[in-house]
């Protein structure tokens, strides 16, 4: 819905959403086709919404164009304007499908090792050599390496030659109470604004039957700062050090500021979601899980918006892959294999 045409995302969103439904029949895994709506509040968000409509025309994604009367069947519960409704959108639970995809490569002889913090990559006459925390090393043919928000000090590693860094934004959530459970049939997203980069809180379905509202977008000083405090001072230096994170912050300073303080500001960020769900109250903002988007900004502080990969003779590397990247993951995968295949004739 969201991608520029003919980029890797939306080719990749758009055969992973299928793939990803085909693994789930296979395995077992729940999964459910609800749909998505897209809500617009007023005429600017009905603007944007056309704009939206022409960008799924372009993609070739089924999209229907709802009434304020049609919304209200559909969610009633839900105040706009006008919507658009993906029917091909669904929900599931990625945990469980990268449990199963673990499961699966550990029966096929793959080992797996958690925990471990990679501390040189180097290329060897005939492949790769990689050493870990404790003296681990690990010798092979070739490597694809998905750093995610280590993947730009894993491309240094390698000795690829970047123009950017890893920027990691903060998503945090919420859980409404079971009460709440049926307050929607479907994901309902607000009409995003071009000038900003990421899309907005908004109402997903979980498959549990749960409701959950986020995520914000705020900038984090720690890479892995999924705690309430979240500081990390070589990873701050290192980003204050860098030229993009000043533009970026330059650039969308009201917004970041804004984010920053519904943060700390419950009724701020209920705000978000009241305009197209008014009856919710800050007593119904329940704590859940902080989520972070590795994001790459390059020098100029330009969002790398696509999924960004690198190669060298011996490595394929992912340098940026945000959302969509789980519905995308078996296309992305399909693509690092292809080219693995090609550079060593398998």
């Amino acid at each position: 819905v969201y991608y520029e045409p003919g980029s890797m995302k939306a080719e990749f969103c758009r055969r992973g959403a299928i793939a990803t439904m085909l693994f789930c029949k296979e395995q077992g895994v729940p999964m459910q086709q609800c749909g998505k709506l897209l809500v617009a509040t007023d005429d600017v968000e009905l603007g944007r919404m056309a704009d939206l409509e022409r960008r799924c025309t372009k993609n070739s994604i089924e999209i229907h164009r709802l009434s304020e009367n049609e919304l209200k069947k559909r969610e009633p519960r839900i105040t706009g304007i006008g919507a658009l409704f993906v029917p091909a959108t669904g929900i599931t639970d990625f945990h469980e499908i990268s449990s199963r995809m673990v499961g699966m490569f550990i029966s096929l002889g793959g080992l797996v090792k958690t925990g471990k913090t990679v501390t040189e990559i180097r290329e060897t006459g005939d492949g790769i050599e990689v050493r870990t925390s404790g003296n681990e090393q690990f010798n092979t043919r070739y490597l694809i390496a998905c750093g995610g928000l280590g993947a730009d000090r894993i491309a240094r590693m390698t000795g690829i030659d970047i123009d950017f860094q890893i920027v990691p934004f903060r998503g945090e959530y919420y859980q409404l109470p079971a009460q709440y459970n049926t307050i929607v049939n479907h994901l309902v997203y607000p009409i995003p604004d071009p000038d900003l980069p990421f899309l907005g809180v908004h109402l997903t379905r979980m498959i549990d039957g749960s409701v959950t509202i986020g995520p914000n977008a705020v900038l984090g000083w720690k890479r892995e700062g999924y705690g309430r405090f979240n500081l990390d001072l070589k990873d701050s230096f290192e980003m204050l050090r860098f030229p993009g994170f000043w533009k970026i912050i330059t650039t969308h300073l009201k917004s970041g500021l804004s984010e920053t303080k519904d943060s700390f500001y419950k009724p701020g960020y209920l705000k978000r979601v009241r305009k197209y769900c008014p009856e919710l109250t800050v007593a119904d903002l329940y704590p859940y899980p902080v989520g972070i988007r590795a994001q790459a900004v390059k020098r100029d502080g330009t969002l790398v918006h696509d999924f960004l990969f690198a190669d060298l003779r011996c490595l394929c590397g992912v340098c940026n892959a945000p959302s969509p990247a789980a519905t995308s993951a078996i296309p992305i995968g399909e693509y690092l294999c292809q080219k693995v295949s090609e550079k060593f004739n398998l």
